[in-house]
Formats: structure tokens, sequence, C-alpha cells
């Protein structure tokens, strides 16, 4: 009788099972942290933004610091301040020995002072020749009367040489007609036709008519000579007023050039006053004062030393600090201008200063760098960037006077908009 066959089913099933619940947990695990993996890759920028409270301690406190330098050379006279004495504004902080600056400044005015007088001489040389152009001016007119004067009396001569040719021809014709009648007296006087006493009479006529011609031809002649004298002296007052109207042109041109010379002179006095405006400029800055309220850090001038242009000599420092804090680039989502920010100060342990958020840097602090980040050589790593934020400190009584630049500080930012 055959033996029964048996099988191994039920063997592998509880194999398989076993080796599935042995796989099964770490599986599961592994599931759930490449889960947990990829959820925080991808949402933890968006959380870390989404706070409420931004947190850094990449954060120092912050003033204007001003490096104080000398615009001119000279020997320090005296320094008025010592080192970390609080100034207020004008105060002097060192002086420089002005004796030459004052003397530049007395030479400049003395330049400036004969620059004036010589515009003041010119205009009263224009005043002067404003009188000659006047007095030029009467002369034409002067002459221009004589002219006149002298055409009347051109046209009286000529009536006078017309009157006088004119009486010249009836004298004329008075001496042929008496010659004639002589002429006859006398022929008939030679037949006895006629009486002495008639030929005395025709003879006298005619004397008489002859002397009257003699008469008549001196006052033609006169007249002549009238109309020439009178000719003479017109022509006399008309080059006197074509030499006066010359002497007007010429007085004239001398005026345009006294106008020339005070455009000149005026230039001048321009820039003398520019020299003397600079001589007290360069006087001023032998007093370096302070530019405003602060205080003063280490000096670096003696009295004695002598300076140059740019020797720096102090430096002066506000009294109002402020802060820096910079954020990484995931914290800014949410951070705006006037947020309230909570400062600790680290050398102050358990003080809490007060402030708002004033501005926000326009690029990343890497933009600002001497020497930028340059991406594309080849070799990329990614690397967080940071955002400087300027935090501007409440105005606490007596807390911010012990405040010192450069000293560490954790800010806290306080979101509107987190959640």
């Amino acid at each position: 009788m055959a033996e029964p066959q048996t099988t191994d089913k039920p063997a592998n099933a509880a194999n398989w099972s076993k080796r599935f619940r042995s796989w099964l947990i770490p599986g599961t695990i592994a599931v759930m942290a490449i889960g947990l993996i990829v959820l925080l890759t991808g949402n933890w920028t968006a959380w870390t933004g989404a706070r409420e409270a931004q947190i850094t301690d990449d954060a120092y406190l912050q003033a204007d610091l001003t490096p104080l330098s000398t615009k001119v050379a000279g020997l320090v006279a005296s320094v008025a301040v010592g080192d970390y004495q609080t100034v207020k504004t004008g105060d002097p902080l060192v002086l420089l020995k002005d004796d030459d600056f004052r003397a530049q400044v007395e030479q400049a005015k003395a330049a400036l002072q004969a620059s004036e007088s010589a515009l003041v001489n010119n205009q009263r040389q224009k005043d002067l020749q404003d009188a000659r152009v006047l007095q030029s001016m009467t002369g034409i007119s002067t002459a221009e009367a004589e002219i006149a004067a002298a055409e009347a009396g051109m046209d009286a001569a000529k009536s006078s040489e017309a009157n006088a040719r004119a009486n010249l021809a009836a004298t004329l014709a008075d001496v042929q007609r008496t010659s004639l009648e002589r002429k006859r007296q006398e022929g008939l006087f030679a037949t006895e036709s006629t009486t002495h006493q008639t030929l005395e009479q025709a003879v006298a006529a005619a004397e008489r008519y002859r002397g009257q011609q003699a008469s008549g031809e001196a006052e033609v002649s006169s007249a002549v000579a009238q109309v020439a004298s009178r000719l003479a002296d017109l022509n006399r007052a008309k080059a006197r007023l074509e030499s006066t109207r010359a002497e007007v042109e010429v007085q004239r041109r001398q005026r345009a050039v006294l106008d020339s010379q005070e455009l000149e002179l005026r230039a001048d006095v321009g820039a003398k006053q520019a020299a003397l405006d600079l001589a007290r400029t360069n006087l001023s800055y032998t007093r370096i004062v302070a530019p405003e309220d602060g205080i003063v850090g280490e000096r670096k001038v003696r009295a004695g030393q002598l300076v140059s242009p740019g020797t720096q000599v102090l430096s002066l420092v506000q009294q109002q600090p402020w802060v820096q804090a910079n954020y990484k680039e995931d914290q800014l989502r949410n951070i705006r201008e006037g947020d309230a920010a909570e400062i600790r100060v680290d050398a102050y342990p358990g003080l809490v200063v007060r402030g708002k958020v004033g501005k926000i840097s326009p690029a990343s602090g890497s933009q600002f760098a001497l020497l930028p980040p340059d991406n594309a050589t080849g070799n990329f790593t990614k690397i967080m960037q940071r955002v400087p934020v300027k935090i501007f400190l409440d105005n606490q009584q007596g807390l911010t006077d012990r405040l010192r630049p450069g000293l560490s500080v954790v800010v806290t930012v306080r979101t509107r908009t987190g959640v």
C-alpha cells in the first residue's frame, strides 16, 4: 500500500508571512522618513518666513562715525578736546595757526579795494566823457547855426550883387545915352547949331554917368567879393560841422572804450571778491569744529604738529546709535518697515531695548562687498544670503547713552503678518 504524499505549501506560506512582517515596519518607517524629509525640504523656508518672531544674532550696534580731517596745511595751535569727550554742534575741536591765512585775507581785501577804486575811477572818466560828448554835440549845434547864418549872408550877398549889377546896367545905359548926346552936341556946336551951355550940360551929364558907372562897377566888385567871403564863411562852417561831428564820434567811441573797461574792471572786482572769499574760507578751515553732537574718539594730532590737507585729526561718533541686523533671505518674507523690534545687548544681560524696523537694504550684503561673489566660475555652492535691516532704537531716557557702536546684540522683529 502506497504512502500518502506530503506538501511544503504551509511552510512556504509561513515563511513568506514572516518575511513580510520583518520588512513591513522598517519599510513604513523609511517611507515616513522620506515623506518627512520631502515635507521639510519643500516647506521649511515657508515655515521659517511665516514666523511671527524673526530672530537673528548676526546683529551689531552702529552709529554714524565721521572722520574729521584738515583741509589746509599748517601747524596745530591747540587741540581743544580730550579723548572720548562729549561735544555739541559748533564746539571747537582742533585749531591751526592762522597767521598766514589772516595775512592772505588782508592781502585779498587790499586787492579788492584797488579793483573797486579802479571801477570808481572808470565811472568818473565816463562822467567826464559824457560831458565831452555833450560839449561836442553843442559844437554841432553851433556849427549848424553858423552854416545857417553863412547861408543867409550868402543869400544877402548874392542879392546885393544882383542889385549892384542891375544898377550898373542902368548906369551903363545912361552912360551910353549921355555919350551919344555929348557927341551929338559937340557936332552941333562945331557947326554952331547949338549953344555952348547945352554942350556943357551934355558933357556934364556924360561925365556924371561915367562916374556913376565907375561907382556901380565898384559896387559890383564889392558885392562879388562879399559873395566870395560869405561862401568862404559857409565852407568854413560846413568844415567845422564835419570836424565837430568827427569829434563827437571820437568821444562816443572813447565812451564805448570806457564801457569795455568797466566790464573788465567789474570782472576783476568779481575775481578779487572770489579770491577774498577763498582766503576767508581757508581761514575758516583753520578751525575744525564739531559738525553735530557726538563723542570724540581718540585724538590723532597734538599741538605743534605739522599737518597737511587730508590729515585725520580725530573721529566723531554720533550719540544716536542704531542696529544693523543681518537677516537670512528666508526670514524677510513678512518683515516690513515699522515692525516692532526687541534688542538684547550681549554686554548688558537682561537689558531689552525697544525699537522698530527703519529701512531694509536694497541688496544683500554680498553685493556691497569689495569683492562680490561670482558664481559663473564653474564651481557653484549655494550659500544663504543675508540682507541688512536697519533698526531705529526708541529714545529711552538714560539707556542709549550706555550703548556703544560695535556691540553684539540679538534682535527679534515682531512681524505684523505672521501666523
